[in-house]
């Protein structure tokens, strides 16, 4: 396994610990709110949305997703940028979550 390899392993490992408030019980990833991850030598760029675009804890969230792009991972950079294009929908979220989570009806 390279290096860039294994930095990417372990920031999805740390974004799987990385929650938006409203949806407590589950990550940024599993919530697909994660759109890219960029490594490029030891600087990392995180692409995310957030469910709403007024949520009051966006700057938390992603500063939380930042400190995931840095701890443990050999990254000396961590640049976080938020967009809303293409804007979250729940289409966007992992079947495995909507599983999870009894969010699949029929």
């Amino acid at each position: 396994m390279t290096d860039k390899n294994k930095m990417m392993e372990k920031i999805v490992n740390n974004l799987q610990e990385v929650y938006d408030p409203e949806m407590p019980s589950i990550s940024v990833i599993h919530l697909g709110l994660i759109y890219d991850i960029l490594i490029k030598d030891t600087n990392v760029e995180i692409v995310h949305t957030l469910t709403s675009a007024f949520c009051p804890m966006a700057d938390e969230i992603s500063e939380n997703i930042k400190q995931a792009g840095l701890k443990d991972t050999g990254a000396t950079e961590c640049v976080v940028t938020c967009t809303f294009d293409p804007p979250f929908n729940m289409e966007m979220v992992p079947y495995e979550t909507k599983l999870a989570m009894g969010w699949l009806h029929d």
